[in-house]
């Protein structure tokens, strides 16, 4: 069965405009669960610009909540996802001067470091996946670095449809580079950029597994709540 993660870091944003305590990322991850998200994702970046070491503690100690924790190959920030304990992690690129994730990881020039990192979450049982744009090297060295699950960076294909632009040759790359990923055991995710249209044209590839989406729910949701917006993905994804 098809699943969907909501990303919260925006409710912190929110909250971090205020410098004050309200809206409650921790109350927001217990909300989304109640009401039909599978998992939960939260980024703690390294200038920490939304989610704090205390918010991701105290999500991680929900019961009965999959957290999906994104992380960059930092050392402090590896230390502080392992004393947190997710039920994931994502590894994703991370640039202080970008306003969201820009791309895919760069494996090659990173991965001693990415594939030493891997094996210490997955001897803590912590499942493992990799931020990486939809090509077949990038696939087959995520392979090779020993990840769980990849999750390809869906930002072009989403931003060429927003734009009224030709996404179909953005497509067929996401598209073959799913079906590689499921024939090697790579287990695969995607996410970045996706609203209701980009996801329902991506429900249609059968490898993805999960679905991760945060700025456009939170935003859908001033207007409609999040019970309508995360009800409105379930039903798309499960199509």
């Amino acid at each position: 069965m098809r699943r969907l993660g909501v990303n919260i870091d925006h409710i912190a944003t929110v909250r971090n405009a205020r410098g004050e305590f309200h809206p409650d990322p921790f109350f927001a991850a217990k909300f989304v669960n109640k009401i039909g998200a599978d998992s939960v994702t939260i980024h703690l970046r390294e200038d920490r610009r939304h989610i704090k070491d205390l918010d991701a503690k105290k999500i991680c100690s929900i019961k009965n909540l999959l957290v999906n924790l994104e992380i960059s190959i930092k050392d402090e920030i590896v230390k502080s996802a392992l004393k947190i304990k997710p039920n994931f992690i994502c590894i994703v690129p991370e640039n202080r001067k970008e306003i969201t994730t820009e791309g895919g990881l760069n494996l090659i020039k990173n991965q001693n470091k990415i594939k030493s990192i891997l094996k210490v979450f997955k001897n803590k049982n912590i499942r493992t996946s990799l931020f990486i744009n939809p090509t077949v090297k990038d696939i087959l060295i995520s392979k090779d670095l020993g990840a769980d699950c990849i999750e390809i960076h869906t930002g072009r294909f989403a931003n060429l449809i927003k734009s009224k632009k030709n996404y179909k040759s953005e497509l067929l790359r996401i598209k073959k580079s799913s079906k590689i990923a499921n024939q090697i055991g790579l287990e695969v995710h995607a996410g970045h950029g996706l609203d209701f249209k980009s996801t329902q044209i991506l429900s249609k590839i059968k490898e993805i597994k999960e679905f991760n989406i945060g700025h456009f729910i939170i935003g859908e949701s001033i207007f409609y709540g999040l019970n309508e917006i995360i009800k409105k993905f379930k039903k798309i994804i499960k199509q």
